[in-house]
């Protein structure tokens, strides 16, 4: 029996939009393991009791849960050597704890432009719960935490300087190839591309196209998601 993944899902069961999530799909197709994706829903943190916490991602490895998205690309390259690395070695993996943070503060950044677009794809289970949480944490109703994104959307793309400047030189943050730290960064932009018609990134932003080099990966695995952005 292959791996089991719990990964946050909308009203549609193929919906499947968590940033945290895609990070670890990517990181099991990274690793050639085989994967039984499971639909989870905010409001269902019954389901992933055992794992001692109350969100995803989660995996289930032989009868052992594993939580946190980092938590899991530690233990999938410890546990499966001799798969493909997600790190390349130590160094490797320090920086991409770096990548990692800068990709928790992206979630942060990217939420208040697309926060009312995730509410509409939410399963009506969820809708409340959603709702009601976010609204507490940021101290406004959705709609006005949202309103003028497109004035703030500048600042924003100017935010990912630094990001173009390595891709200056390399087609992706791992090098040549990709890695984990590619993968983390990829998460909050196809969390993004996944809820909402809202376009982050422009066509020529280097960042587009390391973005369109990502969709592409696995056979397709980010492209052929249902999302508002198929091409």
């Amino acid at each position: 029996m292959g791996i089991i993944l719990y990964d946050l899902a909308g009203e549609d069961p193929s919906l499947r939009f968590s940033p945290y999530c895609w990070r670890t799909r990517l990181a099991l197709a990274h690793k050639g393991l085989e994967v039984e994706t499971i639909p989870w829903r905010f409001t269902e943190k019954d389901v992933i009791a055992p794992s001692m916490q109350g969100r995803v991602p989660v995996i289930v490895d032989g009868g052992r849960w594993i939580s946190d998205s980092w938590a899991i690309a530690t233990y999938l390259e410890l546990t499966y050597p001799d798969n493909p690395t997600l790190f390349s070695g130590m160094a490797g993996l320090a920086l991409s704890r770096l990548y990692s943070a800068h990709a928790d503060i992206l979630v942060g950044t990217i939420f208040p432009f697309i926060a009312l677009d995730i509410f509409a794809n939410l399963h009506e289970k969820d809708s409340q719960y959603f709702r009601s949480s976010r609204e507490a944490r940021v101290g406004k109703p959705l709609e006005a935490f949202v309103a003028g994104r497109q004035d703030r959307l500048a600042p924003f793309r100017e935010s990912l300087a630094p990001f173009r400047l390595v891709l200056k030189t390399q087609p992706f943050f791992g090098g040549e190839q990709p890695l984990y730290a590619d993968y983390a960064l990829f998460g909050p932009f196809q969390w993004a591309r996944c809820t909402s018609s809202f376009a982050l990134l422009e066509g020529t932003d280097p960042m587009h196209a390391w973005f369109e080099r990502m969709l592409d990966l696995f056979d397709g695995l980010g492209r052929n998601a249902p999302a508002y952005n198929r091409a």
